[in-house]
């Protein structure tokens, strides 16, 4: 490394937030940006270990410390072209990974980690501004023809790898834009969309074609689609949301988390929403249902509608603020996570379990919660039981459910296709990827169930790599 004492001398230093007061005004990135001089500090804090657990960690399998290096160096394009040979797209992952290397940096032992997630922005950034990134379409194709259907990070990915390989490329969008969840589920300060469409636009000119606003098996056959291309790739994502079955709720005013969060991204780039369907927290009592990072976007974009109050429940315990001895390093720690958007005014509540909503004139108006307790048997497996007494009510005006995903959406597509399912309810795959339909592929949440973006794109890597195998025999 250049700087072999950087860690013994440089503190992490993160990027911070613009003021709560400025972002609460708008939708741009809350994430603000280190002076270069500083982001090169940052990455001299890389000790260059003998055995780098941040590149173990890493689902796409980063290798860290050859790029932190490089930034140290002031040798940016050394950097990118190191950081693309294992992630596709560092500008998604750069903002809203949760940067499962970080706690898994051997510096973390004993010290806070390197800022390898924000490092890895800045390369990425330095590398469109200084152009360093040009469409390189393939200079042969194969003549074999793919279908990816699906354009989450997943489907993103692998359309770019098998792209790369010669194939050719379809990839198709049910929306009127590409991204899936990247657009419409993670909010605009976390992810400004532009970099979607800078990302599109470049996978436009090596060659794949992208079809939106069409639906497989209602659009586009399912016949006609298995005639026409070679394999089949699909990357729906895991959209069937966990509801709540309980009385009132049919109540108005109780929406899934991403209904509110897909509106609200489509009204920044300029929709216009019918009144009657507008989903608005302004002056409003907001229950969050969830207190995962889906919940914490509903939070921050009640905020910035100028929501009255904002509560946040969990079923689940509060974690702990660190490291437990059951999660040694280096280990992922499940420990308490306060997002930008919890920073911006909440109250979170932990060990609570929702009993009913309760509403006037057809409108919710309460929730009836309880607090519930968790305990351990002797085999280490937790149960949850009702507090007695412990029955409270929350006002509530508008309440958003984010309680997760239960599994790929079966109607439709999937059923249609025949295609084996997990005992979770998931697209069934082998090692290639491959469904118990031959030539037809699956990989991502599809396959996988809710997850990360990191993962996804791991797998569209994989699938990629395991479609390229089945064209080759």
């Amino acid at each position: 490394m250049g700087n072999p004492k950087g860690f013994l001398t440089i503190k992490r230093k993160e990027s911070g937030y613009r003021p709560v007061e400025e972002r609460l005004q708008d939708y741009s990135e809350v994430e603000k940006e280190l002076p270069e001089k500083e982001r090169k500090d940052q990455a001299a804090r890389c000790m260059d270990c003998g055995v780098p657990f941040c590149h173990w960690a890493c689902p796409v399998g980063n290798v860290m410390p050859e790029w932190q290096d490089m930034i140290y160096k002031g040798d940016w394009k050394a950097a990118y072209d190191i950081l693309q040979e294992t992630n596709n797209f560092p500008e998604f992952t750069g903002r809203v990974c949760p940067a499962l290397c970080e706690p898994s940096c051997v510096l973390s032992v004993n010290d806070d980690p390197v800022t390898i997630r924000q490092n890895e922005l800045a390369v990425i950034e330095k590398a469109f501004q200084e152009g360093y990134i040009k469409a390189n379409p393939p200079k042969v194709r194969t003549g074999k023809k793919v279908a990816v259907i699906g354009s989450g990070p997943a489907g993103l990915a692998c359309s770019d790898i098998l792209n790369k390989k010669g194939h050719s490329v379809t990839l198709f969008e049910a929306e009127d834009e590409v991204g899936g969840y990247l657009r419409f589920g993670i909010p605009d300060f976390k992810l400004n969309k532009k970099m979607i469409d800078r990302r599109v636009n470049l996978l436009k000119e090596e060659g794949i074609e992208i079809m939106t606003g069409k639906t497989v098996g209602k659009d586009i056959s399912i016949k006609d689609l298995k005639k026409k291309y070679d394999a089949v790739c699909i990357t729906i994502g895991a959209r069937e949301a966990r509801d709540i079955k309980i009385d009132g709720r049919d109540l108005k005013g109780i929406h899934f988390a991403m209904d509110f969060l897909g509106q609200q991204n489509k009204i920044v780039r300029g929709d216009k929403i019918a009144e009657a369907e507008l989903i608005n927290a302004l002056d409003k009592s907001v229950v969050v249902i969830g207190g995962g990072d889906t919940g914490s976007d509903c939070v921050g974009t009640s905020n910035r509608h100028g929501a009255r109050k904002v509560v946040q429940i969990e079923l689940l315990p509060e974690p702990p603020k660190n490291r437990t001895e059951k999660e040694p390093w280096p280990l992922w720690p499940k420990i308490l996570k306060t997002s930008s958007s919890h920073e911006e005014g909440c109250e979170r509540m932990w060990c609570i379990s929702t009993k009913k909503f309760i509403g006037g004139n057809g409108q919710i108006k309460k929730i009836l919660a309880c607090k519930v307790e968790w305990k351990a048997d002797e085999k280490g497996n937790y149960s949850m039981k009702e507090i007695p007494g412990s029955d409270f009510e929350i006002e509530a005006d508008l309440v958003f459910l984010a309680m997760g995903f239960t599994h790929v959406v079966q109607e439709g597509l999937v059923k249609e296709m025949n295609l084996k399912l997990t005992l979770s309810g998931n697209i069934d795959v082998n090692e290639n990827y491959m469904t118990s339909e031959k030539g037809i592929f699956a990989a991502g949440d599809a396959k996988r169930g809710a997850s990360l973006v990191v993962y996804a794109i791991q797998e569209g890597r994989e699938a990629a790599e395991g479609i390229h195998r089945f064209l080759s025999k």
